[in-house]
């Protein structure tokens, strides 16, 4: 089994959408990015490269690639996983931790583990998100961004070899 940990962080703006594991939130202020911006999916997908040792997320989609502008990061997710099963690996579980102020995220906790379970063909138990706040500390309790952290555990794919 291999481990491995995700970070990411994005800007909040007006005017942009806030999408975080696939899920449309609601909000008065979205996150910029290349793509859509989805910082969950994101640590998620670094989690899972670094746990097979393939990398970073800018490697295989590099921001100011057309390809990937406004592209849903389930769709880059779901392309995570095919390297994985082509490296011979599968996901074991995955747990991630959202920072944000507003607005609050508990209520759309599940439906993100539905979103990320169903695009790496995995148990929806398999998938922990949690949300929580900075307490108006730093950046993210200014309202200026939204951060993630995630750990992934791979593993072999003892069918697949």
């Amino acid at each position: 089994m291999n481990v491995g940990i995700g970070y990411d962080v994005h800007r909040l703006a007006s005017g942009e959408a806030l999408v975080l594991g696939g899920v449309r939130i609601p909000s008065k202020k979205g996150l910029i990015g290349w793509s859509d911006a989805d910082v969950l999916t994101h640590a998620i997908i670094d989690a899972l490269l670094g746990a097979a040792g393939l990398g970073d997320i800018g490697r295989h989609f590099p921001p100011g690639d057309p390809q990937y502008k406004g592209i849903s990061s389930l769709v880059l997710l779901s392309k995570v996983n095919d390297m994985l099963s082509s490296n011979g690996w599968v996901v074991n579980n995955i747990d991630a931790t959202i920072v944000a102020e507003e607005p609050r995220l508990n209520e759309y906790a599940d439906r993100m583990c539905q979103n990320i379970s169903h695009t790496l063909g995995i148990n929806k138990e398999l998938v922990n998100i949690k949300a929580s706040t900075s307490e108006q500390l730093g950046f993210v309790g200014r309202e200026e961004g939204v951060v993630t952290w995630a750990v992934a555990s791979i593993k072999r794919d003892d069918e697949g070899l």
